[in-house]
């Protein structure tokens, strides 16, 4: 299984993450996929996710912070699975020397989503 962190938006609209993993059992129904690159040093504030999507990290170290004040370090290999696409949303700063390397997968419904939390 592959280490996973879901943003999603709680009962009062704020960011949480959840951990877990992403499993080679499930299919998911993407309807586009797009890659991107941004160079090291880089941050960016307060945004909530565009849409629902997989964020693929390929290279690259970040810290995420939720609007809850939640953390969390994203690294290569790493599944986000953004679904905060509502209220404050959260931030992140890159980590380290190297680019971050992305495939961004956009999914059609929460219900394609092959997520499973930690117990």
């Amino acid at each position: 299984m592959i280490r996973a962190y879901k943003l999603y938006n709680d009962e009062e609209g704020h960011s949480r993450v959840a951990v877990g993993t992403v499993t080679d059992r499930t299919l998911t129904d993407a309807k586009a996929i797009q890659f991107k690159v941004t160079p090291p040093g880089t941050f960016y504030d307060w945004h909530p996710a565009p849409t629902l999507q997989y964020v693929l990290t390929l290279e690259g170290t970040l810290e995420f912070t939720t609007s809850t004040g939640e953390t969390f370090t994203l690294t290569a290999g790493d599944v986000l699975i953004a679904a905060d696409t509502a209220g404050k949303g959260h931030k992140w700063q890159m980590i380290g020397e190297y680019p971050w390397k992305r495939a961004y997968v956009l999914v059609n419904t929460e219900d394609d989503l092959n997520f499973v939390p930690n117990e």
